[in-house]
């Protein structure tokens, strides 16, 4: 019977674990002049930094801070960017970028986003970054329990 339990407890964490991997967060950008080339259009190289703006926003939300992680001598380095564009926007135009956690271990989370135009929920762009944890002296290294934790919705 104990070992019963035992399994239904761990699909359970496994369950709710899934169900947190799909949380998201959005947040609502105006893309400003700077942000588009001589097409009128927004620039390419734009679109990860409003994946970092999503993905800063997501943290935040999970009261993960980076600059407390930071402070503990932890970074969190990209190691991998994804984007595929759909289509494209203009200057002034409210865009939404939608975060969601994909992945997460002790060393590699990876984050997936879409971008989106904020009225009509038409998809722009999506994509995904991976990050590596490392200390100070750039070497992989296990986040701490508490920060694991707190991004993964515990």
């Amino acid at each position: 019977m104990r070992g019963h339990l035992s399994r239904r407890n761990d699909r359970e964490e496994r369950d709710e674990e899934r169900s947190n991997m799909k949380e998201v967060v959005d947040c609502d950008i105006r893309v400003r002049y700077a942000e588009t080339d001589q097409m009128g259009f927004a620039y390419y190289a734009n679109y990860l930094v409003w994946f970092e703006v999503g993905r800063a926003e997501f943290c935040r939300k999970r009261d993960f801070s980076y600059a407390d992680l930071e402070k503990l001598g932890y970074r969190l380095v990209v190691t991998e960017v994804q984007c595929r564009y759909k289509m494209a926007v203009r200057y002034d135009e409210v865009i939404k970028v939608r975060t969601r956690l994909k992945m997460c271990n002790k060393r590699i989370i990876t984050f997936a986003y879409e971008v989106l135009r904020d009225h009509l929920e038409e998809l722009i762009a999506e994509g995904e970054t991976r990050h590596l944890c490392v200390d100070a002296n750039a070497k992989p290294r296990s986040l701490p329990v508490e920060f694991f934790a707190r991004l993964r919705g515990h």
